[in-house]
């Protein structure tokens, strides 16, 4: 599940000379600011749909640093239970973004994905005010489960390079929701069970799409186009 959130306090980590990080409290909604850090800096495409594979190819040979890797870097940092993760370009720096659920509290991580090392992390809350039942909601779906999301990334790379993790509390699927991207850019979804490490297509997105290329090419093709 990702979160729509108000940044409460941040800790950015800036690296300095000899390797040693120095901790900015920083207020407001900043999350830029980490990710200026990043050892990896991509270069912004046109924002428009010819555009999308280049960015999507570059962000993903960009990033050395493998989901999975990045979630056992952000768990190291904050332990907790990583609840999302994903791949970011946040004003030209390339982060890995991860949810940590610690108790009721959930924290938000950022990892480089050229190195590995954290960048910088901070509580957040829900923009809603109901952390809470995020909290109790993500604990009732993850009950019973043997596949965390960094199992579920390192499953899902054998289908492309995993950009992003998310558990799926809302609906019935009962899984880790994962996105890839292929060598020519093409992104693909799938569902990861929570016991198990199994993959299975996302039907539901493949249909969103059919709806999407509907829009665009103008065409409603649930209508005959006969007049009643």
């Amino acid at each position: 599940m990702k979160r729509n959130i108000v940044i409460a306090t941040f800790a950015a980590a800036a690296l300095v000379a000899g390797g040693t990080a120095t901790a900015l409290a920083v207020t407001g909604d900043d999350e830029s600011t980490a990710a200026k850090h990043s050892s990896v800096q991509v270069k912004d495409v046109k924002d428009d749909d010819r555009d999308d594979t280049v960015e999507n190819v570059t962000e993903a040979k960009a990033a050395k640093v493998t989901a999975a890797d990045a979630i056992r870097a952000a768990l190291a940092d904050t332990p907790g239970t990583a609840v999302s993760a994903e791949l970011d370009d946040e004003d030209g720096g390339l982060v890995w973004g991860v949810d940590v659920l610690k108790g009721s509290t959930w924290h938000n991580v950022e990892v480089d994905p050229g190195t590995g090392k954290v960048l910088g992390s901070w509580v957040d809350k829900d923009d809603d005010g109901d952390d809470g039942d995020d909290a109790t909601r993500v604990n009732s779906a993850l009950k019973g489960a043997s596949t965390s999301a960094e199992d579920a990334a390192k499953a899902a790379a054998a289908k492309g390079t995993v950009t992003s993790v998310d558990l799926d509390d809302d609906g019935t699927a009962g899984a880790w929701e994962v996105e890839t991207t292929d060598t020519k850019g093409a992104e693909a979804d799938w569902h990861v069970g929570l016991k198990g490490d199994k993959v299975t297509a996302d039907r539901s997105d493949r249909h969103d799409d059919r709806g999407d290329h509907d829009d665009r090419d103008g065409k409603d093709h649930d209508d005959d186009g006969s007049d009643d």
